[in-house]
């Protein structure tokens, strides 16, 4: 496997797919195809209380009805516990983490689900972190009611994105010690998301501007697991009226309801094209939308998500 040139396409099925989200990957896979990346398909599906039934076979027959294609997988997360066990295990051993008791009324729960700019994150103010480096045995990780973080230095982190250019952000401020696992022992998003990547030697990340922050983050996990950093196109979101990520509070902006309502897929990539900087608003087809595609007609704001979009959507679908 060439290690320089694999992406990956990640939906969470803990909901139906929309508009927001196609976009995303249409984009990804455009940009991956042209210029010869693999493509894994992985399936966030670790937040097991929150995933729909039937949601992993509806996400995965949308994105072929979208005409995405990829080379590995779909994969899943919940296939991946051992892996996270042996990444906690790794960070033990060096002291990189430790044990929080800390309740919910005090902190805010891990999160299973990738944090979103529009959520408000606390800062941890480290209640629970030693003074010093301590290693970690591994019985200790398995203690019950113990969540775990990783000593983040105070420090700036620095990196470039390709699209959204130099980022400088402090984890430590701005977040401070994040989780790893929550008290029930189950991998943080960060976590899960490193591990992830560096099994299927991912390089190549592409995904919302929403999740810019948590990239220093994630860089940090993959510099204490020895694994190599990843290039990064964070692209700016499609939104509703009140700025927002499209979400349910917007309506129902779900491919599956668009289809239902007679939408064609190539009326969908017509206007996803066009949220990608096609000058043009018209229906395509998945090879139009490749040879069309460019990050530098890329739109460098966010896209608001309003009625003349649904109504292109709805009207004349021949």
């Amino acid at each position: 496997m060439d290690t320089l040139k694999t992406t990956r396409i990640a939906p969470s099925p803990t909901g139906a797919l929309h508009l927001g989200n196609a976009r995303t990957f249409l984009a990804n896979w455009a940009l991956a195809r042209q210029l010869g990346w693999r493509i894994v398909l992985r399936i966030d599906d670790l937040d097991s209380p929150r995933v729909k039934a039937g949601a992993v076979e509806e996400t995965i027959e949308v994105l072929q009805w979208l005409g995405i294609d990829w080379d590995e997988g779909p994969v899943f997360e919940s296939n991946h516990l051992k892996d996270y066990r042996a990444a906690l295990k790794r960070l033990g051993e060096q002291g990189l983490i430790y044990g929080c008791q800390c309740t919910r009324s005090q902190m805010a729960a891990a999160s299973l689900s990738a944090p979103h700019a529009d959520q408000h994150e606390l800062r941890y103010p480290g209640t629970c972190r030693p003074a010093d480096l301590v290693p970690i045995d591994v019985a200790d990780l398995h203690a019950p009611d113990l969540a775990w973080r990783v000593r983040v230095a105070d420090e700036w982190n620095e990196f470039n994105d390709e699209f959204a250019g130099s980022q400088r952000h402090h984890v430590q401020r701005e977040v401070g010690d994040f989780l790893v696992t929550n008290k029930q022992g189950i991998a943080s998003y960060q976590l899960a998301c490193v591990v992830d990547d560096g099994l299927a030697n991912v390089s190549y990340v592409v995904r919302g501007d929403d999740l810019l922050a948590s990239t220093p983050r994630q860089m940090i996990l993959q510099r204490y697991l020895g694994l190599p950093p990843c290039k990064y196109w964070h692209l700016p979101l499609i939104v509703g009226a009140d700025g927002r990520r499209l979400a349910k509070r917007h309506g129902d902006t779900t491919i599956k309801s668009y289809r239902q309502q007679g939408v064609s897929a190539a009326r969908i990539r017509g206007l996803m094209a066009a949220w990608c900087g096609k000058p043009t608003l018209e229906p395509c087809s998945p090879s139009e939308f490749i040879d069309e595609f460019s990050l530098q007609r890329f739109p460098r704001n966010r896209i608001v998500f309003d009625a003349v979009h649904d109504h292109w959507l709805l009207h004349d679908n021949n």
